[in-house]
């Protein structure tokens, strides 16, 4: 890494010029590593502040993408009457551009890859995100099958452990999605590790295992508190498996792409029909 390499050429040459000037070995050694940790520090000050005004430049991406949205959809609201269908295509169509663009912007990230050590697994962060809201999955399996990749702070997000648990589930590594569960449920408190619980359990239902559901659901109510999570395991315990569902978890879990939304249902408006029946 660049900085390391610059911080021992400082170094050096700061014992060269105590060697230069005769001052002693313990003042030749005191000094010579002193420049090398004010180089490290001044080289992380000005690498950090220039990787900010990149991600800075980042969320000004997402944050304009997102105004279009919101105005796409107060758009609508404001016409009465409109196709809900052809609205969600077109708001779907908008983030779509916002992702390609935030996607194609991470490559302006590259290049402090060489003077940040946790550079590379922040990009393949945040790649890994940008790829599976665009259904790229062969692309996310290729950023998943990086080990190195997957350890320390990239899974300290519980959405990213369930990314990885998606993609081994849709693989049919049905073994793996479970070994990925419970390596990093554990280190998630409260309800940071409700999605985690509600996948892991959706999973044994797609397996028909509602037992071992029933079970996950169990530590997983006791863990988090979260209502879904313990609705779910008294419908289970009551023999109603008909009636599991995660669609509480809400765009969490809709973002995983296991399932789709409900549509609400339209309303029929009776007072036409009266009317048109008076004639």
């Amino acid at each position: 890494m660049l900085t390391v390499l610059i911080s021992l050429l400082s170094a050096a040459a700061t014992a060269y010029a105590c060697i230069h000037f005769a001052v002693g070995k313990g003042g030749t050694i005191g000094y010579s590593i002193t420049a090398f940790f004010l180089t490290m520090i001044l080289q992380g000050f000005l690498v950090r502040k220039r990787i900010t005004k990149v991600q800075e430049e980042l969320q000004a991406i997402m944050t304009k993408g997102q105004n279009r949205i919101n105005r796409k959809v107060q758009h609508f609201q404001s016409k009465p009457g409109g196709n809900p269908v052809q609205m969600q295509r077109e708001l779907e169509g908008e983030q779509k551009v916002m992702i390609k663009q935030a996607l194609d912007f991470t490559a302006k990230l590259e290049p402090f890859k060489k003077w940040n050590m946790v550079m590379g697994r922040q990009i393949a962060t945040m790649r890994l995100q940008f790829l599976y809201q665009l259904k790229e999955f062969k692309q996310v399996d290729e950023i998943l099958a990086k080990r190195s990749m997957f350890s320390g702070p990239l899974m300290s997000d519980p959405s990213l452990v369930a990314v990885k648990m998606c993609r081994e589930y849709e693989n049919k590594n049905i073994e793996a999605a479970a070994k990925t569960f419970k390596r990093h449920v554990k280190w998630f408190r409260g309800d940071r590790a409700s999605l985690l619980y509600g996948l892991m359990s959706w999973i044994h239902m797609k397996q028909g295992e509602p037992d071992l559901a029933r079970k996950v659901l169990l530590k997983g109510k006791e863990v988090t508190g979260n209502e879904v999570l313990t609705r779910n395991w008294e419908h289970l315990s009551n023999d109603n498996a008909k009636k599991f569902s995660n669609a509480g978890l809400g765009d969490e879990w809709y973002a995983l792409y296991l399932e789709k939304p409900t549509p609400p249902k339209q309303k029929r408006v009776r007072g036409n029909a009266r009317g048109a029946n008076m004639f």
